[in-house]
């Protein structure tokens, strides 16, 4: 979707500040707000692509004004909302009204489940559309859900560069799951495709893409 999330190439937002010996988390209510994120995501069986749409759905103006956990608290809460985990009214109240049914992620499952990275790599015989070195354009897509194509590279020629298999498309993934498998490409692109004659002759961006993002050239 065409949202404040999807910032890459806009002007007038500064440059990225690197902080130095940045901690992986600032406070302690982000490292709880993560741990429910993952917790909750494992008991009630909802997929990254699903969670990453949820924060993506924030209202621009607070999208912009909060930081990276709290886009993260806002994803958790509408989740769990819109799946009837919880409702505004305990969210409000921070009681329960009864048991929610659901398994909970015990501590020793954490590392395991927190590891496991093979649920989106598929192992199905899905033919590729490209092969190495083919020249592709990029669809000039703009959908209202969930999509990884950013709007900087659509309508855009590049190379695929690499094909790491097959994995889930997130595209769809994110709205019905349904996974949908089909190859994923590093598709390399010029700087001066993506950012006009401007840019550096010498540059390249690389950009994970699947099947339905592409298009022959």
């Amino acid at each position: 979707m065409n949202g404040a999330h999807d910032l890459g190439g806009m002007h007038g937002f500064g440059p990225v500040e690197i902080e130095a010996h940045e901690p992986v988390f600032h406070a302690e209510w982000e490292r709880r707000v993560f741990a429910l994120t993952l917790a909750s995501a494992y008991a009630v069986k909802w997929n990254i692509d699903m969670g990453r749409y949820a924060r993506e759905l924030m209202p621009p103006a607070e999208y912009l004004a909060t930081s990276y956990y709290e886009h993260w608290l806002f994803g958790l809460v509408k989740l769990l909302v819109d799946l009837n985990v919880i409702t505004r009214e305990e969210l409000a109240s921070s009681r329960a009204a009864g048991k929610t049914g659901y398994a909970a992620l015990r501590l020793h499952e954490v590392e395991a489940y927190i590891r496991n990275r093979k649920h989106a790599r598929v192992d199905t015989d899905v033919p590729p559309k490209f092969q190495v070195g083919d020249r592709v354009l990029t669809r000039n897509i703009h959908p209202i859900g969930h999509t990884r194509l950013p709007r900087y590279a659509r309508g855009r020629y590049g190379n695929i560069h690499r094909d790491h298999g097959v994995f889930v498309f997130p595209d769809t993934n994110a709205m019905t799951r349904d996974r949908n498998p089909q190859h994923c490409y590093s598709v390399r692109f010029a700087a001066r495709e993506l950012w006009g004659p401007a840019a550096s002759r010498r540059d390249s961006v690389y950009i994970d893409l699947w099947d339905d993002h592409l298009d022959p050239a």
